[in-house]
């Protein structure tokens, strides 16, 4: 007899909202990766008092109020700190990160590493529009160099950062990456990174239909999209293509795409994603492609390894110290000890 198993689901996406009205401008792609969130929780089944959503400064950091869970509005680029310090007090906690491409790698950016090199068990949501929004149109930390704008109207002289980059350099042990526009794989991924004991970095390539419409339209336009990204899934061929009729071969050191069937390369051929590898040269490759020499731009969960998290660490640290130590309360540990003194 077949058995089949059903999933409970204690609650529904609509649990997760808040009672206030969106306020963010008409077509942002704000109002799809929230959307997103709240199908993630309810998939994930998380207790709304049991999570908690911390953002910095910027038009991403207005999400809290949109969220039926514990929130905190905080200051500019310090989102992944105070996240740090809410996980630490409290483990139990599903703590998310909602923050911005100029909140998070501009002044947030020493903030952003760290909890990153730490692996503390946060979920950082990087919106990426390539701009300043909320104070009206500056260039970024991620915008190309070249890119014109208000505070660089002949021009930018900078690289950019890349937020893979960023997250690898600091030894992450987890990346992904979506577009707006695409609410399943947004999903998919958010779904990981809860899933992901440590801290997971999904970056949302975002549309500011204000001040920076269209910048992700090369791989966001339906009528190219097939051909311009690859949604990768562990274990499985990476294929893509409107008819999965193209492919990532290593070629030497480099990637490379190729049509199956041409030029003698097969199915065979090939590459197989592991995301769960600790060495991330290969994913590092990967989350780098743009749309150069034919390569596509990476979608999904391109890293997942497991590693020590910070929190639980930490939690086990203190009590192996308060094991053996006699001294188990603060005024036996301090305000007891000889190195006390009374001003007068």
């Amino acid at each position: 007899m077949e058995v089949t198993e059903i999933k409970y689901q204690k609650y529904l996406a609509k649990d997760y909202k808040s009672e206030n009205a969106v306020r963010w401008c008409p077509g942002c792609g704000d109002y799809a990766i929230l959307t997103c969130l709240h199908k993630a929780l309810a998939e994930l089944n998380l207790d709304p008092h049991n999570t908690a959503v911390i953002s910095g400064i910027g038009c991403s950091s207005r999400l809290p109020y949109y969220m039926n869970t514990y929130g905190f509005h905080s200051i500019h680029g310090r989102a992944t700190a105070i996240a740090t310090g809410v996980k630490v007090a409290n483990p139990a906690l599903s703590v998310w990160v909602a923050t911005g491409d100029g909140d998070s790698l501009a002044i947030g950016g020493n903030h952003f590493i760290h909890a990153v090199r730490r692996n503390v068990d946060i979920n950082i949501l990087l919106f990426n529009n390539k701009i300043y929004g909320l104070t009206k149109g500056q260039y970024s930390p991620t915008s190309s160099r070249g890119f014109v704008s208000k505070s660089s109207p002949y021009g930018t002289v900078e690289d950019p950062f890349r937020p893979a980059e960023l997250t690898f350099g600091a030894r992450g042990t987890f990346f992904a990456r979506a577009i707006d526009v695409d609410m399943k794989t947004q999903v998919e991924v958010m779904v990981e990174a809860a899933r992901h004991k440590g801290t997971s970095v999904v970056e949302l390539l975002q549309n500011c239909v204000i001040f920076n419409d269209g910048i992700h339209n090369k791989i966001s336009d339906r009528s190219w999209k097939a051909d311009n990204t690859i949604t990768l899934r562990h274990g499985e061929k990476m294929l893509f293509g409107k008819d999965n009729e193209k492919g990532l071969v290593l070629e030497g050191w480099n990637l490379k795409a190729v049509t199956i069937g041409e030029d003698g390369y097969s199915l065979d051929d090939v590459l197989v994603h592991d995301a769960t590898t600790n060495d991330n040269t290969l994913h590092m490759k990967l989350a780098l492609m743009e749309n150069a020499n034919d390569l596509p731009v990476a979608l999904g969960v391109i890293r997942s390894v497991k590693a020590p998290s910070y929190e639980k660490d930490y939690e086990q640290q203190i009590a192996e110290v308060q094991q053996k130590s006699p001294k188990k309360s603060f005024t036996e540990f301090l305000l007891s000890s000889p190195n006390v003194w009374e001003v007068k």
